[in-house]
This record gives C-alpha cells, sequence and structure tokens, in this order.
C-alpha cells in the first residue's frame, strides 16, 4: 500500500466500496435463502419472496462494479507473471504503466457509455417487471463502483509512472490486503 496521503485515501476508497459490494452479496445470499425456503414451506403458508430474481440481479451487479476498484489497486487483475517475471524491474514497471493506462481508459469508457445508458433509462421511465424499480436507479448503484474504480485507475497510472521513472524503481507484485 502507498504510503502518501492520497495512496491511503485510494486505499479506502477501494475498500469501502468493496465491503458495500460484500454487503450486498450477504443481502443476495439472506434473500435467496429466505425465498427458497418460503417456496419449499408453501404448504405451511409461505411464500417465495416477490421479486427475489431483481433484487438478486442488482445486487450482484452492484457487488461486481465495487469488487474492480480494490482488484485495480492491489494489482489484482490477471497477468502473464510466467513471461513478465523474467524481464528486468524497470521493463516490469514500464509493462504494468502500459497497463495501468489501459486499464483507465477501458474503465473510463465502460463508464462513460454506462452513464449514457442511465441517462437514457432515466429519459424513457423504464421499469422493473415486478418490482417497478426504476432502472436508472439501478444503473446509478453500478456507477457507484464503476466511477470509483476509475478513480482507483486514474491514482494506479499516476503510482506506476513514478515508479517507473523513479531511480530506483520496483518490480510491480500484486498486494495481499
Amino acid at each position: 500500500m502507498d504510503e502518501t496521503t492520497i495512496g491511503r485515501l485510494v486505499h479506502r476508497l477501494a475498500v469501502a466500496t468493496a465491503i458495500l459490494g460484500g454487503l450486498a452479496l450477504v443481502f443476495v445470499t439472506v434473500l435467496t435463502l429466505a425465498s427458497v425456503v418460503g417456496r419449499a414451506l408453501i404448504p405451511l403458508g409461505l411464500s417465495a419472496i416477490l421479486g427475489d430474481y431483481e433484487f438478486v440481479q442488482i445486487g450482484v451487479l452492484f457487488a461486481i462494479f465495487c469488487s474492480l476498484p480494490l482488484t485495480q489497486y492491489m494489482r489484482g487483475h490477471a497477468d502473464v507473471s510466467l513471461l513478465t517475471d523474467r524481464f528486468p524491474t524497470r521493463v516490469s514497471a514500464a509493462i504494468e504503466l502500459v497497463m495501468d493506462v489501459l486499464t483507465f481508459l477501458a474503465f473510463s469508457f465502460v463508464i462513460w457509455r454506462y452513464s449514457l445508458g442511465m441517462l437514457d433509462k432515466f429519459s424513457n421511465q423504464e421499469m422493473t417487471l415486478l418490482l417497478h424499480i426504476p432502472v436508472w436507479v439501478i444503473y446509478a448503484l453500478g456507477l457507484v463502483g464503476g466511477v470509483a474504480t476509475v478513480v482507483v485507475s486514474a491514482y494506479c497510472v499516476v503510482r506506476s509512472f513514478a515508479n517507473t521513472f523513479s531511480r530506483h524503481p520496483v518490480k510491480p507484485e500484486p498486494s495481499i490486503f
């Protein structure tokens, strides 16, 4: 973890976003369990939870987007370390910089297009089938993790740039919590 003030703040943002995503998964798990039990006990007067599928879709979407910032911060994305481990430190750092720039550009593009999709859903007032939740609200929930990912990715570009062009670069390694 970076010990600068910005590094600590970005790390906290990534961790907080991941925790929110984890809480969403816990909610989805409990909801699914309750719904399955309700279905199994229909003869006793219970029932499935109305809209359980919609809640699961929303919760999983939120959790996936919320897992991205911490994954990016910790360098948890897949790489070809079998090949890159053999490179000199400065070359590995430069590869990490290029990958961070590409990741930042890709996430920025995806979130830009995703935001336009949210605005489209807002303008046509689309609702979910059972719960009648405005679909733009679901998109907005995804933006929580998406925007955090763009912020973390921008930080990672700066971090990799500083490492690549420092006097003594360090070989980029996936971090552990």
